[in-house]
């Protein structure tokens, strides 16, 4: 996909982290996290490929959704789940 857009770019909406102080799934689990990605479609706030339970990854799976963005103070760089690729 080299110079063209990913089209997937096409899902990302202004979103606010729907809990902000950490993994959503991780929280109800009482599971431990790593770093945090933000969902730019919903707002999901889920854990990194290195933690345990990898739930940004499932729910951009899940839902349909594969755009996140570091969620991780002075980080700032998107993800394409479908492409394995920055965008």
């Amino acid at each position: 996909m080299t110079g063209l857009p990913d089209p997937h770019l096409s899902m990302v909406r202004p979103v606010t982290p729907r809990t902000p102080q950490g993994c959503e799934d991780c929280l109800r689990m009482g599971s431990p996290w790593v770093h945090l990605r933000l969902c730019l479609t919903c707002g999901h706030v889920g854990c990194c490929d290195s933690s345990p339970m990898r739930h940004a990854r499932a729910h951009a799976a899940a839902d349909g959704h594969p755009i996140v963005r570091s969620f991780q103070p002075g980080e700032d760089w998107r993800w394409c789940f479908v492409h394995e690729a920055m965008v």
